[in-house]
């Protein structure tokens, strides 16, 4: 066997149970805590603003009323990244300027 194969075989495995922390089979006695990312958006408040002009003033009143961090504004016919991310609100809107939809993420 080819002695560097012979090395990366045996002491490989050592190596690596040197980082493994040990078990001790006890839980932990903190509860786990879920947080929830600041500027969590939500978008019901928001829904009045349906049939509103799009403008930078009402995108402006939108974050403030969703909580939203981030707006994205979506032209007509135009595609969007389908990703969620729960601190952005999405706002389609019309030829018009006219918003038809008001969602988060």
């Amino acid at each position: 066997m080819d002695r560097r194969i012979f090395f990366v075989v045996t002491l490989a495995p050592l190596a690596l149970a040197g980082c493994a922390t040990p078990y001790t089979g006890e839980a932990s006695e903190a509860p786990l805590e879920r947080r929830m990312p600041e500027g969590q958006c939500d978008d019901s408040p928001a829904q009045a603003h349906i049939g509103h002009k799009a403008s930078a003033e009402s995108g402006a009143k939108l974050l403030e009323i969703t909580g939203a961090r981030t707006l994205r504004w979506v032209p007509p016919r135009t595609a969007v990244t389908m990703d969620y991310r729960p601190d952005r609100l999405t706002v389609s809107y019309d030829d018009n300027y006219s918003i038809t939809r008001i969602s988060c993420g």
